[in-house]
């Protein structure tokens, strides 16, 4: 790589680093993981879901945030199954989740309880608990660079670090049948102090996040299947949309697109200009129990000119014990 782009590089991951910290120091930022295929993983956002598809289910997912900067990724891994004649829904999600000089990673266990509300709807209501291990290094901060070109940090204002665990438990309610599903959630209700080594006097603090989801199914004949969906997610003074729709053909392939676009004040999701960006959605049933899953997304903000694109793959298996139990295709 030439001298210029490393320097390029560098300074933006400064940057980065910079820009990460101060939305921890201010409080309100979006501190939740972002999934694109939050659609196809929506235990990690609602713990009433767990149990919900009817069989074993076992979920992982990579996301490559900004391809052109390093150190921004997330690994996710969820499980979930029903038990005691599908009135009781389990699970388990395990992620760990990178940006700049941050290390997030996390551990919750999920209990869902199902009550049938109609014949073809039920209603369940979620619990989930578990811990986070925040872990960050303000040494490797570039505040500077030498005579030979190479970061480094000389300011005794970023020589701590931080390494924390926040225990925190959340909440779910989750109304589904086979056409449609709308679900409410707070995955994280206690708002932990951060403490920052060096800055005893830091009040910043994880902020509680409510997710709004809401998706159906519309046919369009014998081999065509529309799905829109959109997911709200808001803290107390900022909110962020994903508006979905994809198309499923001949219940095996889905290809589809996202809009996502972030507004401060809870205003309409519509007064951010072009929005925050566009995401290309491809989905494939593999067989009955095989599920992929792929997502590109572009930026549409000043950061998309300098970080490139965000990647994320997905892979979904279902066990089947009792294989009469396994819809094709499971939309939800």
């Amino acid at each position: 790589m030439k001298l210029q782009g490393l320097l390029t590089r560098v300074r933006y991951m400064t940057a980065l680093a910079i820009a990460t910290l101060a939305g921890i120091q201010t409080v309100h930022a979006q501190q939740e993981v972002q999934y694109s295929q939050y659609m196809f993983n929506m235990l990690a956002v609602n713990p009433a879901y767990a149990g919900s598809r009817d069989v074993l289910s076992m979920t992982g997912l990579y996301r490559q945030q900004w391809a052109n900067i390093s150190n921004a990724n997330t690994a996710s891994f969820t499980i979930d199954m029903p038990i005691k004649k599908e009135k009781v829904g389990v699970g388990l999600q395990a992620y760990r989740d990178q940006i700049g000089i941050f290390t997030n990673t996390g551990l919750y266990g999920s209990y869902a309880y199902r009550v049938k509300v109609s014949q073809r709807t039920t209603l369940s209501m979620g619990i989930q608990g578990g811990v986070n291990n925040l872990v960050g290094d303000f040494r490797d901060i570039i505040t500077a660079y030498n005579t030979g070109g190479t970061g480094i940090n000389n300011d005794p204002t970023f020589s701590g670090g931080i390494n924390k665990w926040l225990p925190n438990v959340g909440v779910g309610l989750y109304l589904s049948n086979d056409r449609g599903y709308i679900g409410l959630s707070a995955p994280t209700l206690i708002q932990n102090v951060i403490g920052v080594t060096g800055k005893a006097d830091s009040t910043a603090r994880q902020d509680r996040h409510y997710f709004l989801m809401a998706g159906f199914v519309v046919g369009l004949g014998r081999s065509l299947a529309l799905k829109p969906s959109f997911l709200v997610k808001a803290t107390r003074d900022a909110a962020a949309f994903d508006f979905n729709l994809n198309l499923w053909i001949k219940d095996r392939i889905a290809i589809g697109g996202s809009w996502r676009t972030n507004n401060s004040n809870f205003k309409s999701p519509f007064s951010n200009n072009g929005g925050d960006a566009v995401v290309g959605l491809l989905e494939i049933q593999l067989t009955d129990q095989f599920r992929l899953g792929y997502s590109y997304d572009f930026m549409l903000n000043g950061l998309g000119k300098r970080a490139g694109a965000t990647h994320e793959a997905m892979l979904r298996y279902e066990f089947g014990y009792r294989k009469a139990k396994i819809l094709t295709p499971r939309y939800f």
